[in-house]
């Protein structure tokens, strides 16, 4: 046939071998898929009216001066605590709900398969109330009523008798004669 001991050798390593074209081509594609992988990027913003109030989490560990971001992992409640002098402390509980694109099995899809990060990004503002300033006269009074209310609630306590006088544990000691 004429052929060449270098093409001899090429025939007879393709036929020993003949997956391994098709695996490469796999491998190729594997390794395109682990440099494309997707990313979710979760964030929350919290801002106030006025702005500058003291964000505190769920833990009780400050985040920042509001508007205050913080990246989150999971959907669902979250609580803050919102500090700001002069103003009403506000507790405030939000719910999270996930998107669309976070549900099974779209979430292995966003998470890693998706070339570009997807941002969700929730906002949650809130207005402060200023505080109440009550004057002492005003305190002074509400305690009494309520002092006055107690003491007609329940039974009332009896109450003890004085001790009696404590006995002598030793007999008295008689003068020698």
């Amino acid at each position: 046939m004429g052929l060449t001991a270098t093409e001899t050798r090429v025939i007879h390593a393709a036929s020993l071998f003949p997956r391994a074209v098709p695996m490469k081509r796999t491998l190729a594609w594997l390794a395109a898929l682990c440099l494309l992988a997707g990313c979710v990027e979760r964030r929350f913003i919290i801002s106030t009216e006025p702005f500058g109030a003291i964000v505190y989490d769920e833990k009780g560990l400050p985040t920042g001066a509001s508007p205050a971001d913080r990246q989150f992992t999971y959907y669902g409640k979250y609580r803050f605590t919102l500090v700001r002098d002069g103003y009403q402390t506000m507790v405030v509980e939000e719910n999270v709900k996930a998107p669309w694109f976070e549900y099974f099995p779209l979430d292995f899809i966003a998470e890693n398969v998706i070339p570009f990060t997807i941002r969700d990004v929730r906002h949650f503002n809130y207005q402060l109330q200023p505080a109440q300033v009550v004057s002492p006269e005003i305190v002074l009074d509400q305690a009494q009523q309520r002092r006055a209310y107690g003491k007609t609630k329940g039974v009332s306590l009896a109450v003890p008798e004085p001790n009696p006088a404590p006995l002598p544990l030793l007999p008295p000691v008689m003068p020698p004669p």
